[in-house]
């Protein structure tokens, strides 16, 4: 039994050669042959893991690509390394640029291997060695190829691109085609998204690193007290990282708000130039933790597909933002109000089908019995000052006053709450209409001053749009048979209650993207959600 399980044991972790010095340079290409077959053959024994701990991407790929016979090397002639082995050790070292880990391509071990072959003239001569560079080049391209073009995150429920792998054999002829060019960048940035906000981000990406790649800063203390001696610690955080020059100034309160509020307003942070909570952890953050925001989110664009409708609607719900895209322009761009960490807005692909004008606001249930009813049996007043409505399950109107509210619960409650229409409704005078399960929509509201904050999770799911007016204008621009701008305005002002159907569903799109390009430089939204700390867990970021 020992000898049994020491024999399984010993085959799970078969170990190819880790030096073979050739005599003469002219029979390394022959010896590369004889340690590639030995690494193959390890790969299987070792179920896919290879020499610096990590697992193959797709082993089979592999084993198809280097053929059962006589396995040449493709990375390397004669102990000379291919141009294409440099552009592929070019684009592992440079793996963030593109929101992905060096780590995640071998890049230790190949880094290493080149530099020794590099800097040793008996490594020059090593097979084994050169082998090794071999499979972990041909192994990192196939995995660098696929995460570029399916994103490293497996795929969601709001995943529209089509595809999620590449097959064996598109793998392989991308490789071919690769060597042939000896070139990796542009097969491999051929499989990267086009769309606009994934282009920005990338640029924001470069920026940013240009920006901070040289600074340096202290970590703050996260349990402090606002005295003189954190002051000065903010301070110094400041000028490390180029938000405050306090050459040749006395540094007095004024000038330490100033320099708080330049990073928060950089940061995306209400800039009221206190060094509270939110700020100290924004000002504890790495470089590289900010470039993993960033690369979360091209991620997020990789899950689209290659080519977006000619006409869009995006609500970007950690930016509180829709815009409304034709043919790669944006037409439109509003201010919204998100569901809470609570009650959250849902992701989703949809059409928007109509919109309401005056419309009636039916309570969602979730609402009705955890904030309504304890509120009516305390005071059934409380319907008529939220001009709510009683409808029976025949749709007629019921006198609230004839109801014996106390035996009502979440068990047994045969009615819905209406809130009629008008300027007081929740709903505001407008709702926009699209198909999803979660029962969302796009509105109008009651409390417009909310627009103005700048932390705007406050609904209870359904996305409210401040620029209501103008994205229903356009839903009709191109439907002046039956409907045009002025109609709309004339039902407005009659304060007419009406369904306007759109000739032609306009895709919406509910998505999380917590960092975008804007004018060469990143912009940071807050993780309201969390979404991107159980992303990043995925991704090993």
């Amino acid at each position: 039994m020992c000898l049994l399980l020491a024999c399984v044991n010993k085959k799970k972790h078969t170990a190819p050669k880790q030096k073979q010095i050739v005599a003469n340079i002219r029979q390394l290409d022959e010896v590369i042959t004889d340690n590639i077959t030995e690494r193959l053959s390890a790969l299987k024994d070792n179920e896919g893991e290879l020499e610096d701990s990590l697992l193959a991407f797709r082993p089979s790929a592999i084993q198809e690509f280097y053929g059962s016979d006589k396995p040449s090397g493709h990375w390397s002639r004669d102990g000379v390394v291919n141009p294409a082995a440099d552009s592929m050790l070019y684009m592992i070292q440079h793996a963030e640029d593109v929101g992905l880990l060096p780590a995640q391509y071998h890049a230790s071990a190949l880094t290493a291997a080149l530099e020794q072959i590099n800097g040793d003239a008996t490594a020059k001569k090593d097979a084994a060695l050169w082998a090794k560079v071999d499979v972990l080049m041909t192994d990192a391209f196939m995995k660098m190829a696929s995460d570029l073009r399916f994103g490293v995150a497996p795929r969601d429920s709001v995943t529209l691109k089509q595809d999620s792998l590449f097959t064996d054999t598109q793998l392989i002829t991308a490789l071919q085609q690769a060597l042939a060019d000896k070139d990796v960048s542009v097969i491999l940035h051929a499989q990267e998204p086009v769309h606009a906000g994934y282009v920005a981000l990338k640029e924001g990406i470069q920026t940013f690193k240009s920006k901070y790649s040289n600074y340096h800063w202290d970590t703050l203390p996260l349990n402090y007290t606002d005295t003189a001696a954190f002051r000065q610690l903010v301070i110094n955080r400041l000028v490390q990282s180029g938000h405050l020059d306090t050459t040749g100034r006395a540094t007095d309160t004024t000038i330490l708000k100033t320099g708080i509020k330049a990073f928060q307003k950089e940061f995306n942070i209400y800039p009221d130039g206190i060094a509270g909570k939110r700020t100290v952890i924004a000002l504890n953050r790495s470089m590289h933790d900010w470039i993993m925001q960033a690369a979360v989110n091209l991620d997020r664009w990789r899950k689209l597909p290659d080519t977006l409708p000619s006409q869009y609607i995006m609500v970007n719900l950690p930016g509180y933002t829709l815009r409304v895209v034709d043919s790669g322009e944006v037409k439109l761009e509003s201010r919204v109000i998100v569901g809470t960490p609570r009650t959250r807005t849902p992701l989703l692909n949809s059409y928007m089908t109509n919109f309401m004008m005056y419309p009636y606001w039916r309570v969602p249930y979730s609402i009705v019995f955890k904030e309504m009813l304890p509120a009516i049996k305390k005071n059934v007043g409380y319907l008529a000052s939220k001009n709510l409505e009683v409808i029976d399950k025949d749709g007629n109107t019921v006198d609230p006053a004839t109801i014996d509210w106390s035996k009502l619960s979440k068990g047994h409650f045969p009615y819905v709450l209406r809130q009629m229409d008008g300027i007081d409704n929740s709903l505001g005078i407008m709702k926009f209409n699209f198909r999803n399960k979660y029962s969302v929509y796009l509105h109008d509201t009651n409390n417009r001053g909310l627009f103005k904050n700048s932390m705007r999770a406050m609904s209870h799911g359904c996305v409210r749009v401040q620029q209501w007016d103008s994205l229903a204008q356009y839903l009709v621009r191109a439907d002046s048979v039956r409907h045009s701008g002025d109609s709309i305005r004339v039902w407005l002002a009659r304060e007419e209650k009406k369904q306007v159907d759109l000739p032609k569903h306009i895709p919406i799109y509910l998505r999380y993207f917590t960092a975008e390009g804007q004018n060469g430089n990143l912009v940071f939204f807050d993780d309201i959600y969390g979404e991107d700390k159980v992303l990043r867990k995925k991704m090993k970021l």
